[in-house]
């Protein structure tokens, strides 16, 4: 199965939006909202990420990271109204015990009605609303194994 294009890939984020405006609660759906979320860019979630891996926490009580994609994407997922900041310290607090390979590049934390998309190499963070999705798919390229590349002027030859 071929990748699907950007224009489709919008389309596709427009619909899951629509699909999930509203949603509340972490507990019930946060799985069936990542897996279609990952679904947008036509990948199967359990061929890249697990759901509730576990880990030991900064201060070694035991954790669960909500979806964790190794050396790529650590998702952790809150009720909607819930304190992103908080969730962004949670999951940060996993890396001390994680191996050097499997710290992952980006950060995602949301409560359904917002996204904050963690980018630890550029030392970003871009934050929308759900119902932007569709405008900020890109910063997402990730996923399908786009790789960011910054191109800079050569020194003149002398």
């Amino acid at each position: 199965m071929s990748a699907p294009n950007w224009l489709e890939i919008k389309s596709r984020a427009q619909s899951f939006a629509k699909e999930w405006q509203g949603e509340p609660s972490e507990r019930a759906e946060s799985q069936t909202f990542w897996n279609q979320f990952f679904e947008i860019f036509g990948i199967q979630r359990r061929r890249v990420a697990a759901f509730e891996a576990q880990v030991k926490k900064l201060n070694n009580n035991q954790g669960r990271i909500d979806c964790f994609w190794p050396g790529t994407l650590l998702i952790e997922h809150k009720s909607q109204g819930e304190d992103l900041d908080a969730a962004y310290i949670q999951a940060v607090d996993y890396f001390a015990n994680l191996k050097d390979e499997e710290i992952p590049r980006f950060i995602i934390v949301s409560d359904f009605a917002t996204f904050r998309l963690y980018d630890l190499d550029d030392n970003t963070h871009h934050q929308f609303k759900l119902v932007e999705l569709h405008k900020n798919i890109e910063r997402f390229s990730f996923i399908l194994g786009y790789k960011k590349q910054s191109i800079r002027e050569q020194d003149p030859v002398n």
